[in-house]
């Protein structure tokens, strides 16, 4: 009788050892193998530009993970580099307006530039607050981040005091809903974007730690 019991207790210690060990090394492992394909994808595509005289690959006897990626960074800084003085941003805004005129092509880089822009911009103060609103109906809330105030045309057809809050859907946090509300019906949260992102890719499972003063720990 407690022969059998030994062998169930035996597998279930076995079987939880194992979960235990995907738990651990799962994540990290994924997150290895994404950075590694995104780093062998940079290394392809900048190592295909390249000529052969200029490609560092070339005169290594042995393949370098990842120089392609530190090539792609150097170049990009001194890019970066060039447009700083007169001369860059005088090319810069040449080509620049050559884009900016040119059929089809205008309205795909107007949008991706004023997308990088925003995003990048150190003044931006874009996703960089955590609120609870309404929706998709009332007395079911939901996360989202406030985007920007309304402007132009929208910011007469919006009621007064009315903001944009971008409302991401889960497990995917780059589609949802662009909506403008009343700034009285959001809730503030105090949680980070980074904390905030988690919880949706999470469905709710990784939650951020309490910062609200005086918070009082869950019972149990």
């Amino acid at each position: 009788m407690n022969e059998p019991r030994k062998r169930f207790r035996l597998r279930e210690q076995l079987r939880n050892y194992f979960l235990a060990g995907v738990l651990i090394t799962g994540p990290a492992a994924l997150t290895f193998y994404l950075v590694w394909i995104f780093i062998r994808a940079v290394d392809r595509a900048v190592t295909a530009l390249l000529p052969d005289q200029y490609n560092p690959a070339t005169y290594l006897p042995f393949n370098v993970p990842g120089l392609g990626l530190i090539v792609a960074v150097v170049g990009l800084t001194l890019i970066g580099a060039l447009t700083a003085n007169v001369l860059g941003r005088f090319f810069l805004r040449i080509g620049d307006r050559i884009l900016t005129r040119m059929p089809f092509i205008r309205g795909v880089y107007s949008a991706v530039k004023q997308i990088f822009e925003t995003v990048l911009a150190k003044q931006s103060n874009t996703f960089r607050e955590v609120v609870l609103v309404e929706f998709p109906r009332p007395n079911t809330w939901t996360l989202a981040f406030v985007t920007a105030r309304p402007e132009g045309e929208l910011k007469e057809l919006v009621p007064a005091g009315s903001i944009g809050i971008y409302v991401p859907t889960t497990p995917n946090p780059t589609s949802g809903y662009l909506v403008y509300v009343p700034r009285k019906d959001v809730k503030p949260v105090d949680m980070t974007v980074e904390e905030a992102i988690k919880f949706i890719v999470s469905g709710g499972i990784v939650t951020p730690p309490e910062r609200r003063t005086g918070a009082q720990p869950e019972r149990k």
